[in-house]
């Protein structure tokens, strides 16, 4: 007999209603246009890669609070790319993706079944997740407003969002901050798009401008998939208070959530060199001026969008009809509805794509 444990309280993993449509898309002339899922698909940098392998005779067990070299590399960047000031090194803790760290985070903390964990109304599933694994009260709030007298124990926060691309700016931050210190809420904000600013420029809530230079309670999200195209390392950090960094490397020992030595070496190239980051955010931003004018030319309205890797957009009609357009014209994207009830009415098209179809894309919707 099969037991249905901790997956009986987890919804559909939301990808896996999409087949009619992928098949859909699949059967076009020219192959599918995959814009569904926001993977990386262009190479790794050649430094990046030649550090992995340099570091590949690894035999002995990696330290799950990083090296010393990852460390100071997360935190020189976190400087030199975001303004980030005042971040110890012992203040910032490698992930083995961030998708796990948000998965678990709640359960790291503690929290249980007293406890509430706030994600935004639309948002990546997997905050709403991590909330239930912990066996925590979850609620789906846009403002402070919303929670009334109750006070979380956790906040996330995602900017800029994913699905949106909306961005927070420093003063809406800093009345997260202001309000969960006063309550003594942890605030964790998913950073993952942070160097993805198109129309807005986005901001840490690590930033002086937002916390003072003080991250008491606030954690800082960051993932190397998309600026680096790491998705396949599994490549992230955490970053902010040190006393919670403690507390999550302690219970993290206890776990085994080791990330590999070669994969540590890889980051720390990664980190070190902007170049190839600018090229990435290049790249991303050459396929956003094609597949917009595209998306908004075949009367489609674009909200938000104005940072990060996908494109939100609207007609007025039921997401999952929108779906089945796009399938008809061999172009896969992902239901609003993924994200949130607020997406019924939306679709999320990403523009991680290879150039060409991109290009493919464009052609087929201006045809």
């Amino acid at each position: 007999m099969v037991r249905r444990g901790v997956s009986a309280g987890l919804p559909v993993f939301p990808w896996d209603t999409l087949a009619d449509a992928t098949a859909q898309a699949r059967a076009h002339p020219d192959g599918i246009v995959d814009l569904s899922v926001g993977t990386p698909v262009d190479p790794v940098a050649p430094l990046i890669r030649e550090a992995l392998a340099a570091a590949s005779s690894a035999p002995g067990y990696p330290t799950t609070a990083g090296t010393p070299a990852l460390r100071a590399s997360a935190v020189a960047a976190l400087a030199r790319r975001y303004q980030i000031t005042g971040l110890a090194e012992d203040a910032v803790l490698p992930a083995i993706g961030t998708k796990e760290l948000i998965a678990w985070l709640p359960t790291l903390l503690g929290l249980g079944a007293d406890d509430i964990v706030v994600a935004p109304e639309l948002a990546y599933p997997t905050y709403e997740v991590g909330g239930r694994l912990a066996g925590a009260q979850v609620l789906l709030a846009d403002s402070l407003t919303q929670l009334g007298p109750r006070s979380p124990a956790l906040i996330y926060l995602n900017s800029p969002s994913n699905p949106t691309g909306r961005v927070l700016g420093a003063d809406h931050l800093r009345k997260v901050v202001g309000w969960a210190r006063d309550r003594g809420v942890i605030v964790a904000s998913d950073e993952c798009y942070l160097g993805l600013g198109w129309d807005a420029e986005p901001i840490s809530l690590l930033h002086p401008s937002v916390c003072d230079g003080d991250h008491t309670g606030l954690l800082a999200i960051h993932s190397l998939s998309k600026t680096s195209s790491l998705a396949g390392y599994r490549a992230g950090f955490v970053a902010g208070d040190r006393d919670l960094m403690a507390e999550l490397l302690a219970v993290r020992k206890h776990a085994g959530m080791m990330m590999p030595t070669p994969v540590q070496a890889a980051m720390v190239a990664a980190l070190d060199d902007d170049a190839h980051e600018l090229e990435q955010r290049a790249r991303y931003e050459r396929r956003r001026q094609a597949l917009l004018p595209a998306v908004q030319s075949v009367g489609f309205t674009v909200e938000h969008s104005e940072a990060g890797l996908y494109i939100w957009a609207s007609r007025g009609e039921p997401c999952r009809d929108t779906v089945r357009w796009f399938a008809q014209r061999g172009i896969l994207v992902a239901p609003g509805e993924f994200y949130g009830p607020r997406g019924s009415h939306h679709v999320r098209i990403a523009l991680t794509a290879t150039d060409e179809r991109i290009g493919a894309a464009v052609e087929r919707l201006t045809a």
